[in-house]
């Protein structure tokens, strides 16, 4: 089975759109998404871009600040003072990665948390790491989606995470164990790794290296996650994108796998329009 990352995403963006034009019906509410780019990073402006057009097209009200390479990092979080006080701003994301003279947890730690649609603020990790989720990273949300649209209970199931970031392998471990999964998380230095991988009925693997995982690695009918995004071949990085997986010596053995590129990354747009509806409920509440 090959998972449609993007005809999942559709859904998602379906249901948000509903409830988007239900906000304002019921309550005269628009959601207000406010993303800060610093800097002119390609592959930053692109998702900028994107995460803008899926906003509007759901209802949400896309506001972008762009912000030069230089910026001090003081005028930075006075933004994100002027965002945080802004009523009508409902959620607040600041692109990573950051020039180097920005100290990114200081950043992280400005914005407010209830209005933290990436989930990076220390108040939302700390509540994810209790099993009391409020915000959670947007990527981690959709492997768990991903994961539940192929098993729609995972209770009980061994899982292995390739990865210990804390944009997606530490939350999405976390939302496992609140799943009831039996987790491990792996990383560069986890002895034998094709050993433990190869004990998972489910495979999350985020670690930004191109085909690291192929198929000898993988248990026969498990599910995998491929979160990576690699740009390999072609002059100067520009050619094909590919995954952490060797997506075609994997397919002959799991049951279900997500491709890359249409897999796990429409699905981390669509969780972010969800988590921006999230951020209207904790501010309601």
């Amino acid at each position: 089975m090959i998972i449609d990352g993007t005809g999942l995403a559709a859904q998602v963006r379906e249901r948000v759109a509903n409830d988007v034009a239900a906000l304002l019906r019921d309550r005269g509410i628009v959601p207000g998404l406010a993303v800060v780019l610093v800097g002119d990073d390609p592959a930053s402006a692109i998702y900028v871009r994107r995460k803008g057009r899926m906003a509007r097209e759901a209802g949400i009200r896309s506001i972008e600040y762009r912000l030069p390479a230089d910026t001090p990092e003081e005028e930075l979080l006075a933004v994100l003072d002027r965002l945080n006080a802004d009523g009508d701003v409902h959620a607040v994301l600041v692109q990573l990665p950051l020039p180097a003279h920005i100290g990114v947890e200081r950043v992280l730690r400005a914005i407010d948390p209830r209005k933290d649609v990436d989930g990076f603020h220390p108040e939302n990790v700390g509540a994810l790491a209790i099993g009391r989720p409020t915000l959670v990273p947007a990527t981690a949300l959709a492997c768990l989606l991903i994961a539940r649209a192929v098993h729609p209970s995972l209770r009980g199931r061994s899982a292995v995470v390739v990865g210990r970031s804390t944009i997606v392998g530490r939350p999405v471990a976390q939302l496992l164990l609140i799943e009831d999964c039996t987790v491990t998380i792996a990383h560069s230095r986890t002895r034998d790794l094709p050993a433990v991988t190869r004990q998972a009925d489910l495979l999350i693997v985020a670690v930004g290296k191109a085909a690291l995982v192929d198929g000898a690695w993988i248990k026969p009918g498990a599910t995998v996650i491929d979160v990576g995004i690699n740009r390999v071949g072609g002059e100067d990085g520009a050619g094909r994108i590919v995954g952490d997986v060797d997506f075609e010596s994997a397919r002959s053995v799991a049951g279900a796998i997500t491709p890359v590129p249409k897999g796990v990354g429409p699905m981390t747009i669509a969780m972010l329009l969800e988590n921006t509806l999230r951020c209207v409920a904790l501010q309601a509440a």
